[in-house]
């Protein structure tokens, strides 16, 4: 077996190699703001989804939600005036962010500007309805909708910052005003995959010398009534009214949909070396990450090899073997068909361990809102990694044969090594690993 990059630093070829290592965490969270508070809730088992309070619900197909709750995103960003030109995703990830640098005790000049950057996923920022009723309205005719007014009439209500709100990469773009980070720049749009694939390119950055440190992180909300019924046709919403604690269920047999949430983590990732030089706390060294796509859709017959391949890679690059695994953060969305094609996935990779490593799945607490579900489960891993235990999957009561895991139930267990794979994989197959390790 080759010898673990994290005690050599360097590649499986033996060429020497930048070690990469995570040194902040912040999270913005259904079951908490703060790490604090987050890992209090996961080793508690205590859920944060619930009936959605912010939104009406008469008319959806589903009445439960993870939302973040006592968010004030005044007291979170640096710059109040900012609120107005963010949406709630773009809070939420602002606010991670502020969280994650704060963690890792990094202060202003620290690192170079120039040495310090940023890549952020983003989820769906949709442009809801009323946002454009006013505008809407001033093109109504007594024939209807007439387009010749859109230019002399609408054009003069839209709000001149509107598009601010919309804009994908916004996320990335204050968070680099904030920390003045004017080092590589970029924005990952993949939904699920989206934090792992940032953490991906950041490690690159680094190792490839044009930075010492990068902010990493993802984040989206998808409590809105449009955000809810587009969430629903696309990836299937638990739909039954009774006991909302219990109705994500990863793994279980009875499982019959996942749930909508919203949320945001963010990361500190630098050098071994610079977080060593300014005494930095380490959570965990980045071993290796993958990534891959099954071409097309969850269920035909290729299905489950994007994330195959992501494992591999992961896996590969780290200089480990499965054996060295102590447990699998998974996707775990709770729908019929991923959870069995994400199960047939750790089987081809880790065979007869795949019966043996403990598997938890998050979304059980805080549901899915793609992009910042991954980065919040980013989070718990590395949170797992330090405090030496595997929190337990809620609801798992009645294994399904055809996902044969050994998904954590229960409570807390601790690990039997500080080694872990955390997944994410979207609906239509794109999917990304990262293998940490604490040290």
């Amino acid at each position: 077996m080759p010898a673990p990059r994290a005690l050599l630093g360097c590649s499986m070829s033996g060429h020497n190699r930048t070690r990469v290592v995570v040194t902040g965490v912040g999270v913005v969270s259904p079951i908490g703001i703060g790490n604090d508070r987050f890992w209090e809730s996961l080793v508690a088992n205590r859920s944060g989804i619930d009936f959605l309070q912010s939104v009406p619900t008469e008319g959806l197909p589903s009445a439960f939600g993870a939302e973040v709750r006592d968010f004030n995103p005044v007291e979170l960003l640096r710059d109040r005036k900012f609120v107005k030109v963010m949406c709630r995703g773009m809070q939420l990830g602002v606010a991670s962010a502020n969280l994650a640098v704060t963690d890792a005790r990094l202060a202003d000049g620290q690192v170079d500007p120039d040495r310090l950057g940023v890549v952020f996923g983003s989820g769906r920022m949709t442009c809801h309805p009323q946002e454009l009723a006013t505008i809407v309205e001033a093109c109504q005719t007594e024939n209807g909708f007439s387009p010749d007014l859109w230019g002399r009439e609408a054009v003069g209500r839209v709000a001149p910052l509107w598009l601010l709100r919309q804009l994908p990469n916004m996320p990335a773009g204050h968070v680099s005003i904030d920390h003045n980070a004017r080092g590589p720049n970029n924005t990952i749009t993949c939904r699920d995959a989206s934090a792992l694939l940032a953490l991906s390119e950041a490690v690159r950055v680094i190792e490839g010398g044009r930075a010492d440190a990068m902010i990493v992180g993802a984040s989206s909300s998808n409590i809105h009534p449009v955000d809810i019924a587009k969430f629903h046709n696309f990836e299937g919403l638990y739909r039954r009214s009774d006991d909302p604690a219990r109705a994500c269920r990863p793994f279980d047999f009875e499982r019959d949909g996942t749930v909508v949430g919203e949320g945001a983590a963010s990361f500190l990732v630098e050098s071994y070396e610079h977080a060593v030089r300014r005494g930095a706390d380490i959570y965990a060294e980045v071993l290796g990450t993958g990534a891959g796509c099954d071409g097309y859709g969850a269920a035909n017959e290729s299905a489950g090899v994007g994330l195959v391949r992501a494992m591999e890679s992961a896996l590969s690059l780290a200089g480990i073997t499965p054996a060295d695994i102590g447990h699998i953060n998974a996707q775990g969305k709770s729908t019929q068909t991923d959870d069995i094609v994400e199960s047939r996935a750790y089987h081809r990779v880790f065979g007869d361990l795949a019966l043996r490593i403990p598997v938890t799945a998050l979304k059980s607490y805080i549901g899915h809102f793609d992009a910042g579900a991954g980065a919040v489960e980013l989070a718990g891993t590395l949170l797992s990694l330090k405090h030496g235990y595997v929190p337990a999957t809620l609801n798992y009561q009645f294994p399904d044969p055809r996902c044969r895991l050994n998904v954590a139930k229960g409570e807390a267990q601790r690990l039997s090594s500080r080694t872990a794979i955390t997944v994410n994989r979207t609906a239509v197959g794109q999917s990304a690993a990262a293998v940490l390790r604490a040290i």
